[in-house]
């Protein structure tokens, strides 16, 4: 008889623990889905900050050419910036040939 019972309590430990996994695993699917949406918006939002900051640069890139405020100094030292970058490209290619 003593058998019977622990063997009855063995059952019932395993059924609790199945039903455990099979709740656990449909949580895990649920949360993994959830992770791949949010990877994937923040990838969408990581790639629109970008954009809006090339347009932020450009826009003050233009403001500063019109003179119209204090952006000005920043433009000339950008635009010099990237002279200084493009005539070291050109060393490095010159050096290459």
């Amino acid at each position: 008889m003593a058998e019977k019972g622990v063997i009855l309590n063995i059952e019932s430990r395993v059924s609790r623990l199945v039903e455990a996994h099979s709740r656990l695993s449909a949580s895990c699917s649920s949360l993994t889905s959830e992770r791949d949406q949010l990877l994937a918006e923040n990838r969408r939002l990581q790639m629109r900050i970008k954009e809006l900051e090339e347009q932020l640069s450009v826009s003050e890139l233009c403001d500063g050419f019109g003179g119209v405020n204090a952006n000005r100094e920043r433009a000339k030292a950008r635009v010099n910036r990237l002279l200084r970058e493009v005539d070291r490209c050109i060393a490095l290619l010159n050096k290459q040939e």
